[in-house]
């Protein structure tokens, strides 16, 4: 019993001094509870207005004449060859708990060989999810953003056969939603993580005063709802969200070599090293660099103050992964 509380007492003692690395954020804004997903609804339309900018070919006629007769209006599909219309696949996702008459933000992506979906209205697509269900209905018109690229750079290139239609779709059927199973919640980490799991079960436990939670992985969380709220499950749910929690940031550098930017998260430390590189001569001893820690953050200040470009800084960096001095993940864009 008593190594037991030594064990305890060691395991409090790191998670708390280790807290003070690290950045306090909700439970809402790292985790989610498990039974309550996006969906993902997709489905086939067709764009009308555009101005000759649609599909060549036939294949508009033929759905255009087939809608038409709905309407008890009979059109030969040959009578019928326009460049004013365009096929289309529509997508959208479904958050949980959208109820019957709640609208969804929509894109809309060309299938066939339309110019440009600008100023084209989708008509009336109903929108399934992965039963083959119907849950939303799509209409409206479409805005394809972007500008026209011609003389400045600085102005973003348009993209004219994806299109976005706020507000574009509206929820016909509701995704039944069950996060409760046993008088249990459980919390899914957006980033598994076994550190910012245990910190995670600790903080609930440490808000309620009594053993409630505990980490079951890197990713779940389990949480027992208290007979106090078995009556108002929204309630204790809702004061889960709004605990804070000390989450670990590992250490990992991203590099975008088409942008020419990195991206470092964490405390990413460097080991010893000598590197020549061109006209740059950067040299690391005793965990300085320029009488500060050696990081990320200093040597990328070093070495931009010697004048060197992105590219020369990214090369740089991959050198160094390579002969393992910087104790971090490195991800490649």
């Amino acid at each position: 019993m008593r190594k037991l509380t030594y064990i305890l007492l060691i395991l409090l003692t790191v998670l708390t001094v280790t807290y003070g690395l690290s950045v306090n954020v909700r439970i809402k804004d790292i985790a989610k509870f498990r039974g309550a997903r996006d969906n993902q609804l997709f489905g086939v339309g067709l764009v009308v207005g555009l101005n000759g900018t649609g599909d060549s070919g036939t294949l508009n006629s033929t759905l255009i004449s087939n809608m038409l007769k709905n309407f008890g209006v009979n059109v030969d599909p040959n009578l019928l060859k326009t460049r004013n219309a365009a096929l289309v696949m529509v997508v959208a996702d479904i958050p949980p708990y959208y109820k019957p008459g709640m609208r969804l933000d929509v894109q809309v992506a060309s299938i066939n060989d339309a110019k440009s979906l600008r100023n084209g209205i989708l008509l009336q697509t109903p929108l399934y999810g992965a039963d083959g269900n119907v849950y939303a209905v799509a209409q409206g018109p479409i805005s394809v953003g972007g500008e026209d690229v011609k003389d400045s750079a600085n102005l973003q290139k348009r993209f004219p056969v994806v299109g976005y239609i706020p507000n574009g779709a509206l929820i016909e059927r509701e995704i039944p939603m069950n996060v409760l199973d046993s008088n249990s919640v459980t919390l899914l980490l957006n980033r598994p993580d076994f550190t910012t799991a245990a910190r995670t079960a600790l903080a609930i436990n440490q808000k309620f005063g009594v053993t409630l939670a505990k980490a079951i992985d890197a990713s779940s969380i389990k949480v027992n709802v208290p007979s106090a709220f078995s009556d108002d499950v929204i309630a204790f749910l809702a004061l889960l969200e709004e605990i804070e929690v000390p989450v670990d940031t590992p250490a990992q550098v991203v590099i975008n070599e088409r942008t020419g930017t990195v991206v470092f998260g964490g405390d990413v430390k460097i080991a010893d090293f000598v590197l020549s590189y061109g006209n740059f001569v950067v040299v690391i001893q005793n965990g300085k660099i320029n009488d500060q820690q050696a990081t990320i953050g200093n040597l990328i200040t070093a070495l931009k103050s010697l004048g060197a470009k992105p590219q020369d800084i990214i090369a740089i960096i991959q050198e160094l992964h390579k002969a393992g001095v910087i104790f971090a993940q490195l991800r490649i864009m």
